[in-house]
């Protein structure tokens, strides 16, 4: 009966199935859809405030591959949980993976992809598989400064569609990888 409730909470109050999970979070947190996975020990995990998970981001909090020596009579009392643990005001991409006993530092940003295997300092940008440190949070501010578009956010704001497809004609695309 317990996880019927659950499941009509999940799409009907977001936010209370999530406390009834036992996920600490803080105040003004974003949940990009309803299918982030939190794992199956959701109460060791704490956000911030201020943080945004994106959809499909899968969160580890411990480590089934000790099942493969598990019934071997010397190891069959090893377990191996982790916390995780994200700053205040963080960001983490779609279909990240952050794996356990991870501490992501306030300020970060996890790139879309990414398998976070080791903690994250503040204010850094990373992503890839194992996730690896890229920028600065200052230098990911300057690029994205000088590569804003101009556009109108009056116009933004009232027909989004219009002013994108609008200033989509000046965006520049990546450069071609080099073979």
């Amino acid at each position: 009966m317990k996880n019927i409730i659950l499941k009509i909470l999940k799409y009907t109050n977001y936010t209370l199935y999530l406390k009834k999970i036992g996920l600490n979070y803080g105040n003004n947190c974003r949940f990009i859809g309803k299918n982030i996975n939190f794992g199956s020990e959701p109460y060791l995990i704490e956000i911030g405030k201020n943080v945004t998970i994106s959809s499909n981001v899968t969160f580890i909090n411990h480590d089934g591959g000790t099942w493969v020596f598990r019934n071997n009579e010397e190891y069959s009392d090893i377990i191996k949980f982790g916390k995780i643990k994200i700053g205040n005001n963080c960001f983490i991409g779609h279909r990240a993976i952050v794996m356990p006993n991870i501490k992501i530092g306030d300020n970060s940003v996890i790139a879309a992809g990414s398998v976070v295997t080791k903690s994250v300092p503040a204010n850094s940008v990373v992503g890839g598989n194992p996730a690896k440190y890229i920028c600065s949070l200052d230098d990911y501010i300057k690029k994205c400064i000088s590569n804003n578009p101009k556009y109108d956010c009056q116009k933004f704001s009232q027909d989004k569609i219009s002013e994108l497809k609008r200033i989509s004609k000046t965006f520049k695309f990546k450069e071609e990888m080099k073979k």
